[in-house]
């Protein structure tokens, strides 16, 4: 199976090994390098329609680039197109993961990643993808990319944890999840009140038992001060 490595300490590239016949996908313009054995090729992964869908749940493009040793082992540096870290995630079978807007960096070709509809509530807010969400799904190496530096959150079953909409990378499926506003015991209109006075905006409710890898920059906040 491809090897995954995240390599380098400051915005770091993911280095795939491959063996002849294997072969991974990966978001347009994310290739580096490769080597010789190795083939590259645009592809509307899952049909027109599939390919939609995830143009609507976020801004990358309707292709993705496939990478296939196809004469040989060879080695590919792919790297994400905003500055910040990767990180590899081990999807299988009944541990699916959801993915935020812009957070898809590359997978194995034995995981599916597709779109679905998100929840009512979290579909009026763009930072998980709007109305139609990426689940990464099957079996295989999944690696993400976030602004800045990321962490994973193991979630206990026992409590609620409380996440800026903004910072929320990637998230196991069978979390429940819910798009809010901080609370602040002072009812709606105070929600609202300290949202605005405290910079404080959206926040993600997640319950159950999983992971959650957050990152620490928010990149909407990033662009409007750099503008």
């Amino acid at each position: 199976m491809p090897v995954f490595t995240v390599t380098g300490d400051n915005d770091p590239f993911l280095h795939v090994s491959l063996r002849r016949g294997e072969k991974i996908f990966c978001e347009s313009g994310a290739m580096v390098m490769m080597e010789s054995a190795l083939q590259i090729k645009g592809q509307l992964r899952g049909g027109l329609g599939r390919a939609l869908l995830r143009r609507m749940a976020t801004d990358e493009s309707l292709f993705q680039q496939e990478i296939e040793a196809v004469s040989g082992n060879g080695d590919c540096l792919l790297s994400p197109a905003l500055p910040g870290a990767v990180d590899v995630l081990d999807v299988m079978p009944g541990n699916p993961y959801t993915l935020s807007d812009g957070s898809f960096l590359a997978a194995e070709s034995t995981v599916e990643v597709k779109a679905r509809m998100n929840s009512i509530g979290g579909g009026f807010f763009g930072g998980t993808g709007g109305f139609v969400i990426m689940e990464a799904s099957g079996r295989g190496k999944l690696a993400v990319s976030g602004f800045g530096s990321l962490f994973t959150l193991d979630i206990a079953s026992d409590r609620e944890t409380v996440i800026d909409n903004n910072h929320a990378v990637a998230w196991s499926s069978n979390l429940h999840f819910e798009i809010g506003m901080p609370q602040t015991g002072s009812g709606f209109f105070g929600s609202i009140v300290n949202s605005v006075t405290s910079g404080e905006g959206l926040v993600i409710r997640f319950r159950g038992q999983g992971k959650v890898v957050v990152c620490s920059r928010n990149r909407d906040l990033f662009r409007t001060q750099s503008s």
